[in-house]
């Protein structure tokens, strides 16, 4: 007889294969084997999650956590799954109790904060980050996260600390990082521009020394992607799934993406689900049943191709019901994930009622804000000027490639536009969205949804400019970077 646990491991074999059917009937069994076991349960509802299951995964979390009690290490795995289903006031409820029944947990403080920064609770937040310094000093992403919550001045700011800190770590401690991250952030605050960048060099070599990355495995995907979505392709419109419910807000991080999500989810019939995977879940679930059997060997370049192939109609209506079930009622559902800049002509051919909107901002200022940001997960071509600029330069060739193909299927917006005219630029992205004015767009910092990304303190601002052209501070030592650059063509200004 088969265990729970040996179900468990073939649900994370058939994951791995690319077998979504079969990651959840095994995450199933092992359920109906072991009801009350909550590590079987949290498994079940990852997979209903990764197979666009959301409706149930939330039941399931929901039911895991009325029956949690005093156990507060099982409240943040569930917190942790809720995060996943971009739930965050439920999130931020269990991780509050977590804390209230063991406040000297630094794991569980340091997870209310991160949510609570979702949510908007930056005081709070920044509190409960001292407080995880104070029980767990060597906690670097702590010190990292805190320096991030609001703008430095010299009254009031960590850098004495911070130095203080960098200076007992030896060279080779993974907690330089973080360190040299927030020094950079507090010291550009400051305007100490010559410190704040050696520091960020230091700490981005320092991650970029880390990783397994091969920037040309990303290029290489993008060409790949612009061979296989012709314009023959693209123009040849097959009948794809007709819901006009999604606007996808995309290009690349740090570009405004999550500022225009927050002006279009002001608006009374617009929601946002943040960054989230399903469409890229949706894709591997219908590319690995392209020629009528699940895929088990899907590289990246057998994603792509089989990409072209797949049932349109059939991508589309699982993305479309996979959101639904988030449980929002508006005509419009907000997915600001935005690598989907990749999936442009997926979206064009599967959902060609979709809104897509793509942000673009000055090419260095661009490039510099991902240097400057250390990412929790993703976007491993941020951590080298080298991989930044060489990514940046083929992202800016797709994207061309995008409006030539399928001329008039998305929006470029200009950040500098934007912050620079934001009511003329509102009107015309809620235009663009079929949606009708509404005066609360122009108050975006005062919505209390969450926004659960790099930008999150920033976005309960209202619009500034002083990041425009802020790559200028680091002229000297930029200019290698930028022209580079202008060599492939691509305009500064």
């Amino acid at each position: 007889m088969v265990t729970a646990a040996e179900w468990l491991e073939r649900s994370r074999a058939a994951q791995q294969a690319g077998d979504f059917d079969g990651l959840l009937e095994a995450a199933r069994q092992a359920k109906r084997l072991s009801p009350e076991d909550t590590s079987v349960s949290l498994r079940l509802a990852e997979a209903l999650l990764l197979c666009g299951q959301v409706r149930e995964s939330l039941q399931l979390l929901e039911e895991l956590e009325r029956s949690a009690n005093a156990d507060h290490l099982l409240l943040q795995q569930i917190g942790e799954r809720y995060t996943q289903c971009s739930q965050f006031t439920q999130a931020n409820r269990c991780y509050r109790k977590a804390v209230g029944l063991h406040p000297g947990d630094a794991s569980a403080c340091y997870n209310l904060a991160a949510s609570c920064i979702a949510m908007g609770q930056i005081d709070e937040a920044e509190q409960l980050l001292t407080e995880v310094i104070r029980l767990a000093p060597a906690d670097y992403d702590a010190w990292q996260n805190r320096s991030t919550l609001r703008r430095q001045t010299p009254e009031s700011n960590h850098v004495r600390e911070l130095m203080f800190v960098l200076g007992r770590l030896g060279q080779d401690d993974p907690g330089r990082v973080p360190v040299c991250f927030a020094l950079a952030k507090e010291l550009e605050d400051l305007q100490r521009f010559d410190e704040s960048f050696q520091y960020l060099q230091q700490g981005a070599a320092g991650r970029r020394r880390r990783m397994d990355y091969d920037v040309e495995q990303d290029i290489a995907a993008m060409q790949l992607i612009e061979q296989t979505f012709t314009p023959e392709l693209l123009q040849s419109r097959p009948e794809g799934h007709d819901s006009n419910r999604p606007v996808f807000i995309l290009g690349l991080p740090r570009s405004g993406t999550t500022l225009v999500d927050r002006i279009i989810s002001a608006h009374s019939q617009a929601s946002s689900l943040g960054e989230i995977n399903t469409l890229a879940f949706a894709l591997m679930r219908t590319a690995a049943e392209t020629g009528g059997t699940p895929s088990t060997a899907q590289t990246k370049a057998d994603l792509i191709r089989r990409s072209a192939k797949v049932d349109f109609p059939c991508l589309g209506s699982r993305y479309t019901d996979s959101v639904a079930q988030y449980g929002l009622e508006t005509s419009r559902l907000i997915d600001k994930t935005p690598l989907n800049f990749l999936y442009i002509g997926l979206i064009h051919l599967s959902m060609p009622n979709a809104r897509i909107i793509h942000l673009r901002r000055n090419p260095v200022d661009s490039c510099y804000a991902m240097y400057k940001t250390l990412f929790r997960m993703g976007y491993p071509f941020t951590y080298s000027l080298q991989d930044v600029g060489r990514y940046y330069i083929a992202y800016h060739r797709l994207m061309a490639h995008w409006r030539k193909a399928a001329p008039g299927s998305f929006l470029d917006v200009d950040y500098e536009q934007l912050v620079n005219h934001q009511e003329i630029e509102s009107r015309r992205i809620l235009e663009w969205c079929s949606l009708e004015w509404e005066e609360a767009c122009l108050d975006f910092h005062r919505s209390s949804g969450p926004a659960a990304t790099a930008s999150a303190a920033q976005v309960r601002q209202p619009i500034y400019t002083s990041s425009v052209n802020i790559w200028r501070n680091y002229e000297k030592q930029l200019a290698p970077f930028v022209l580079k650059l202008q060599e492939h063509g691509i305009e500064i200004e």
